[in-house]
């Protein structure tokens, strides 16, 4: 085993730790009542994983994208659910590489610390979808503020963080160059902002995922809230989002690695017709080829995260990645449930509210369709599609 295995090995023996103090009953309640784990999510705080890619002179542990991806299966193999607070890390990827030495100072060390959280990315909007040079929120320059207007939809944990990273375009689309140009990032305040030209409204789904859409109305944000230069907001948005599908995909795999272990020991303690339903092929066969899935699906987890931290271009493995382990996930999940049967629908399993729980990595953040589109095109030059 090397060094760096070995790290990440204690890294998910103390995650698993943590993660054994809040019982299958606690995400029950959670999910039953839409409540965000605020419990949860101050242990993890507590504990540092949460700025475990924070650089130590600011206060973090200054680890890897691998461990941060260790962080997050674990968290799901538990049975949690680690959507309440990933985006801190995704979110490291653009704040890491593209915010100048004065925001890392002001806002990394109390990140570190939990003072505050960074837990929301403003991007998709109504109109646009995923076609994000579609986005129509405006940030407009007056003096030393931009005065924005808009709207975001499918912004998780808005309610639940101080920070936001919020995507407008600065130069309508018709005067730039190319359509992918003319729009800027900013980190917006969130608890300054409400009130003062945002609203935020709660979005109910099938999932406890804390999602909302976001109402923008000549919002206020300091000139020096803009991160890095004005105009390339959608590349450095391209750092967040490899490093937020290589972390997805880790999810996903914790996901079906739970369900392949739950599916195993259930079919070898249930006895029908006078034996366990697992020594039947038609029951182990599914739990043997959803295992292989996974064991595929990390490999490609595991190789998208080395290529990203070595800083090479992994936009391919990255989507590759995020795709393959929500496919896993979603084939591990499916064959739970019918492994349990009519017990599988029962809320005291915790198979159904993992079972929709991984459904959302079909679509989100990004659906199947638009990661085969972009392999087709930039892997295997194809016509573009769209």
């Amino acid at each position: 085993m090397s060094a760096r295995d070995h790290d990440l090995h204690e890294i998910r023996e103390a995650v698993a730790k943590l993660c054994a103090s809040f019982p299958m009953e606690y995400w029950r309640e959670t999910d039953r009542e839409r409540r965000y784990p605020a419990e949860f999510v101050r242990a993890l705080t507590e504990a540092g994983w949460l700025s475990c890619l924070i650089p130590e002179e600011y206060g973090g542990a200054g680890l890897p994208l691998a461990a941060a991806a260790a962080v997050l299966e674990e968290i799901q193999r538990s049975g949690a659910n680690g959507a309440a607070c990933h985006a801190q890390m995704y979110t490291m990827g653009t704040v890491l590489r593209h915010c100048n030495d004065a925001q890392k100072k002001q806002y990394l060390p109390r990140i570190a610390r939990g003072e505050l959280r960074l837990q929301a990315f403003g991007v998709t909007e109504p109109s646009a979808g995923t076609d994000t040079s579609s986005i129509r929120t405006t940030a407009v320059r007056k003096g030393d503020r931009f005065v924005v207007n808009g709207q975001k939809v499918w912004t998780s944990r808005a309610e639940h963080s101080d920070l936001m990273l919020l995507l407008a375009r600065t130069t309508p689309r018709e005067k730039t160059g190319k359509k992918t140009e003319g729009m800027s990032i900013f980190i917006v305040d969130m608890k300054a902002a409400l009130g003062r030209g945002l609203t935020i409204r709660p979005i109910r789904t099938m999932i406890n995922h804390a999602t909302t859409e976001i109402f923008i109305d000549n919002l206020e944000i300091p000139a020096e809230n803009l991160v890095g230069e004005e105009g390339r907001g959608f590349r450095y948005v391209l750092d967040g989002m490899n490093a937020e599908r290589i972390l997805i995909g880790s999810e996903c795999i914790g996901d079906a690695r739970w369900f392949i272990a739950r599916a195993s020991a259930y079919a070898t303690e249930r006895k029908v017709f006078g034996r366990p339903i697992g020594q039947n092929q038609g029951v182990q066969f599914p739990i043997a080829r959803a295992h292989m899935a996974t064991q595929a699906a990390s490999l490609m987890v595991e190789r998208a995260a080395g290529l990203y931290d070595e800083g090479k271009p992994c936009g391919p493995e990255a989507n590759m990645a995020k795709q393959l382990a929500a496919e896993a996930s979603w084939q591990a999940g499916d064959m739970c449930l019918q492994t349990h049967g009519g017990f599988g629908f029962a809320e005291e399993y915790d198979v159904e509210r993992k079972f929709r729980e991984t459904r959302l990595y079909q679509i989100a953040p990004i659906s199947t369709n638009l990661v085969l589109c972009y392999l087709a095109e930039h892997v295997l030059h194809l016509p573009r599609s769209y």
